[in-house]
């Protein structure tokens, strides 16, 4: 009984403790510019127009020190409609910055500015920003590093030699915002032509015989560096291995994890990873390669390019600006490629692209490092929520052509969906926090997102994965704006399940404006009555994107102490436009300090003009005109 009493105990402390909200912001003003334009960049013999910030792929990295405010000017010279996520920053008060469309905010239109401000406090590590328009978002993103005070000395890890952020990516020999609008629209054929190491291909493309440059690490015997890793693709959780090393991840999505050395690295959209490389192989040049997973056999096969870069040790007459050098173009001073080991460099064993249980045990390992500002786990919950996750049949929307991509001889559209309901997106002028914030009519118009799915079958059943017969009795589903309202500082339990439904994928879900304690996760259908036993209340580890396994479930919570609407979404690109999605909305604490503030100055209101198409927007007369 003193046992139970001692939990009860620490488990109001925790959650009065989860309940406080950040201090204000102290620190310096980073200030960036963000040019937002279309350029001219050629791969694999094509010239590809496509949207950078600054003309850069990847785009600037944002570099801050805990307690900073960080301030953008987006100047939008490109043709289309744009928000900028800070992905993984809380925004403590303050989704008025968090950069959605329609949800949190109008788009920054063609010709138009916009000014992101923001806080960066009581977080540090590694998170990313990146366009929060379809698929733009493949060439629109960066790192954004959160150091700590002090730092490197106050790492919780030892000192590295040099940190590099490695973004691994997608290139389509296309036009990003057709492929976007394609898949809100049904139509699912169009794939990347490539995979990425900041922003390039890597010698297994090659254009006319020419191999393509490959990103190169420079490395100095003894040296530890630190990777900050990002995976920035639209489709494909990624392994990546760099021959004769091992890494020791310290971090994810900007929560320090208790160390642990494996020599792959699991990363999903969305997530990041901090690892320390340790140069301790003998001098030569090894390959740094990612490999995208997907789910075997009979799920979808879609092509799915494997990438490779190269670490290379110092101490060869290589040009010093190796990292915008060629990786089959670097010769020693015989006219060989450098490396004491020959003319090839040395690869690593990957995994097999069907294997997932690698991901399962990656993921599965992390568990939280103590440090003194993080937030134990609640123990005490006030709201269940048991998810499903999968994709079903909704009807054609009205003047749409669903002749692709669809099912039911073209009848209808096919749709990803949480709990049986596929996310409509707002289709008004007026974003859903400024109707929230004013407690206006547009939210009259949404869907709960109920606890659990309307029918309970065998989730993980693999027969449920091609079209037939088994599954076309679930496959009906509808599309609605799906909300979920929560009062504030409430314990929020959920529970996703991946199910087979037309499908076996993974699914990372990122939910904006919090983290998610992960208590456990596991294969096939979750089973509370067994396991809530094994749930970690101990030292869980906290994160902004959760990869819910293939086929599997994960279980997470959440303390909803961040008043204002939030997106909770999959950070897979086409299952995001295909509405595996929903908005959280957590209603204002009793106090000011608990509450949504109005607006900042400046901040833009809907206008009349304008009307919503999904995630677009247009103006009504060239639509009448149309």
């Amino acid at each position: 009984m003193a046992s139970h009493r001692l939990l009860a105990a620490v488990a109001i402390t925790i959650v009065s403790f989860l309940c406080i909200n950040a201090p204000p912001a102290t620190g310096a003003v980073a200030e960036h510019t963000f040019i937002v334009s279309q350029v001219k960049m050629t791969h694999l013999c094509k010239e590809t127009l496509v949207t950078v910030v600054n003309g850069q792929l990847p785009g600037p990295a944002i570099e801050v020190t805990e307690g900073d405010i960080v301030a953008v000017h987006v100047v939008n010279k490109s043709p289309h409609n744009i928000t900028i996520h800070w992905h993984g920053v809380k925004q403590w008060r303050n989704c008025w910055a968090d950069g959605v469309p329609m949800i949190t905010q109008p788009c920054i239109l063609p010709s138009h500015n916009f000014t992101y401000r923001f806080d960066v406090v009581g977080q540090e590590g590694t998170l990313w920003w990146h366009a929060h328009v379809p698929c733009i978002r493949a060439t629109l993103h960066g790192a954004l590093i959160i150091r700590p005070r002090n730092a490197p000395a106050s790492y919780p890890f030892p000192k590295p030699h040099k940190e590099v952020p490695i973004i691994i990516g997608d290139w389509w020999g296309m036009d990003l915002a057709q492929v976007g609008s394609n898949m809100m629209h049904g139509v699912f054929n169009d794939y990347a032509s490539a995979s990425t190491i900041n922003g390039k291909l890597g010698d297994l493309f090659n254009c006319s015989g020419t191999p393509e440059d490959g990103y190169v690490l420079d490395v100095e015997h003894g040296k530890t560096y630190l990777l900050r890793l990002i995976n920035a693709g639209l489709f494909s959780e990624f392994y990546l291995k760099i021959a004769g090393h091992k890494f020791t991840v310290v971090a994810a999505d900007a929560n320090y994890v208790t160390p642990y050395t494996m020599d792959v690295i699991a990363i999903a959209p969305g997530e990041t990873v901090d690892a320390l490389l340790v140069a301790d192989a003998p001098p030569s040049r090894y390959y740094m390669v990612a490999l995208p997973n997907q789910a075997p056999l009979p799920d979808t096969q879609t092509p799915e390019h494997s990438t490779r870069g190269m670490v290379r040790y110092r101490g060869n007459p290589c040009p010093s600006n190796s990292e915008a050098a060629s990786v089959s173009s670097c010769n020693n001073e015989e006219g060989r490629p450098a490396g004491s080991s020959g003319d090839v460099p040395v690869a690593p064993e990957m995994p097999d692209q069907h294997d997932t249980i690698t991901s399962f045990y990656f993921h599965g390992n992390m568990t939280s490092r103590h440090q003194r500002r993080h937030s134990p786990v609640p123990v005490e919950v006030d709201e269940h929520l048991f998810i499903v996750l999968g994709l079903g049949a909704a009807a054609c929307p009205r003047g749409l052509s669903c002749e692709k991509g669809t099912i039911d001889n073209g009848s209808n559209i096919l749709v990803a969906t949480m709990n049986n309901v596929s996310f409509q997106p707002p289709m008004t002028s007026t974003p859903l926090l400024e109707a929230h914030y004013y407690h206006t009519g547009s939210l009259n118009k949404t869907k709960e997102l109920p606890d659990r799915p309307p029918v309970l079958y065998n989730f993980t059943d693999r027969a449920l994965i091609p079209f037939g017969p088994k599954e076309k009795r679930l496959e009906p589903t509808t599309k609605e704006m799906l909300v979920r309202r929560f009062r504030h500082g409430a314990v929020v339990e959920m529970v996703f399940q991946s199910s087979a439904m037309l499908q076996g994928d993974s699914n990372p879900m990122h939910l904006h404006g919090h983290d998610m304690i992960i208590v456990a996760q596991g294969l096939g259908n979750y089973d509370a009555a067994k396991d809530v036993a094994r749930y970690n209340l101990l030292n869980p580890p906290a994160k902004n994107t959760v990869l819910v396994p293939n086929l599997g479930w994960i279980a997470v919570r959440f303390v909803a102490n961040n008043p204002g609407v939030w997106f909770m979404h999959c950070h897979y690109e086409f299952h995001l436009s295909m509405g595996m999605a929903a908005v959280f909305i957590v209603e204002d604490g009793p106090t000011v300090d608990t509450s949504l503030p109005p607006p900042p100055e400046g901040f833009p209101t809907h206008d009349d003009n304008l009307m919503s198409d999904g995630f677009y927007l247009k103006t009504k007369k060239s639509e009448a005109s149309s």
